[in-house]
């Protein structure tokens, strides 16, 4: 079959469901966007997979999961969004085994496989059929509002501009600290922010 493959694009709160959040991928080639609709701990345990510099103080499951495979001696190939029904995505994470090449393939809700291609840098899939089905062509407005950092989105926002980056630092690790990764990850976009403009 002729995969299409996706990248994440960002992740933010869902304008339709409360305490929800959307994940945001794109097929690079056409743009179009495919937003899934995932939990609040899902959304964190992707960001932190994507920031590979925050590490909690426990293991995430998702973390524990991705420690298993590689101590059964797998590795993750890929993940596969291969079916939407009424609204809801179904996908396989592919595996291989390291000794034998033997495959495995285990069916898994998008945001989990979402969450764990990223701690192994494996590709994401999808087919025509469900981008025809459930992709979307956003607007230019629209996608430069997409392209803002997350912080900037973030009500938090003008008190992480007046603290110092010591100030912001200690901040960081003590969200690190508490386990409270949403505040973790906004402080450190606004660290990146200000070290790019030093650049």
């Amino acid at each position: 079959m002729d995969y299409k493959q996706l990248i994440i694009r960002g992740i933010s709160y869902s304008q339709t469901q409360s305490g929800a959040y959307a994940l945001l991928l794109e097929h690079e080639e056409s743009h179009i966007k495919l937003p899934v609709v995932i939990g609040n701990f899902e959304a964190q345990s992707i960001s932190l997979g994507l920031e590979k510099d925050i590490h909690p103080p426990r293991p995430l499951t998702h973390d524990l999961f991705s420690k298993f495979i590689t101590s059964a001696n797998y590795e993750l190939i890929s993940v596969i969004i291969y079916q939407i029904v009424d609204g809801v995505f179904f996908s396989n994470i592919n595996f291989k085994n390291k000794s034998n090449d033997e495959e495995l393939i285990l069916d898994a809700r998008t945001s989990d496989a979402v969450a764990m291609a990223v701690r192994f840098d494996a590709p994401i899939f999808t087919t025509q059929q469900v981008l025809n089905e459930a992709g979307i062509l956003l607007e230019l407005e629209d996608v430069a509002k997409e392209d803002q950092p997350f912080s900037e989105t973030v009500q938090a926002e003008d008190n992480l501009i007046s603290l110092s980056m010591e100030e912001l630092q200690k901040l960081l690790d003590e969200a690190v600290k508490e386990e409270d990764y949403d505040t973790a990850l906004e402080i450190q976009e606004e660290i990146k922010r200000r070290k790019k403009k030093i650049d």
